[in-house]
């Protein structure tokens, strides 16, 4: 599925592969892992998927890890999925966050965005950070200026009214509503959108839309 090339390796307290992982990833590896920190016997890895156990933190989780393995791209799976638990894991190294039991194509596309550098952050958690940051706009420092609204020159109206809407923390359907046009269109401007102003997830697009991030 174009990523067999990869070494992915899953770590879980049963060691085995759950069929949605061996069907994103059929040359997938798994590996066990409880109190013992995990050595570097798995040889060359590229990204590692680590399953949450319950009960235990995520922090101390990624530590067992231990030095070879941290150094590389971890995405986290959990079973039961919070915004708080996904905070902490990526206030401990983690590059992304997932439901265990996400399908495989979202998988997929889940390892594409963190091998490239990238921040996997659930929807829910999205929303948060998007919203959070649509508040700063009306703090003292942020000066509503020409300069600000520099993002908006390639843009079209529709397409102006979508980011500004997406920066507030609304989601497809609310934006959908909001412009009387279908999910499918408002997809359609996001995708544009992201790509003329050449930004990768919505936290980023509100930055720059709400005048805290600027690009060269």
């Amino acid at each position: 599925m174009g990523n067999q090339e990869l070494v992915h390796l899953f770590l879980c307290s049963h060691g085995r592969m759950l069929p949605r992982w061996s069907e994103a990833f059929p040359e997938g590896r798994a590996g066990k892992i409880h109190t013992v920190r995990v050595s570097a016997k798995f040889g060359n890895v590229d990204i590692v998927w680590l399953r949450l156990e319950q009960e235990v933190p995520v922090a101390m989780q990624i530590e067992r890890l231990g030095p070879n393995l941290r150094l590389i791209p971890c995405v986290v799976l959990s079973d039961r999925p919070t915004d708080e638990e996904a905070l902490a894991a990526f206030a401990a190294g983690a590059r992304g966050y997932c439901n265990t039991h996400t399908a495989a194509q979202l998988l997929i596309q889940i390892a594409a965005v963190v091998l490239q550098g990238g921040l996997w952050i659930g929807e829910s958690l999205m929303q948060r950070l998007v919203r959070a940051t649509s508040r700063l706009q009306a703090l003292p420092s942020t000066v509503a200026t020409e300069e600000n609204e520099i993002w908006s020159k390639t843009l079209t109206d529709r397409e102006k009214q979508v980011a500004r809407t997406l920066a507030g923390g609304a989601s497809n359907k609310e934006i959908a509503r909001a412009l009387g046009i279908t999910d499918r269109t408002v997809k359609a401007h996001v995708g544009a959108i992201f790509e003329k102003l050449q930004v990768r997830d919505r936290l980023q697009l509100s930055l720059i839309v709400n005048g805290r991030a600027f690009r060269d």
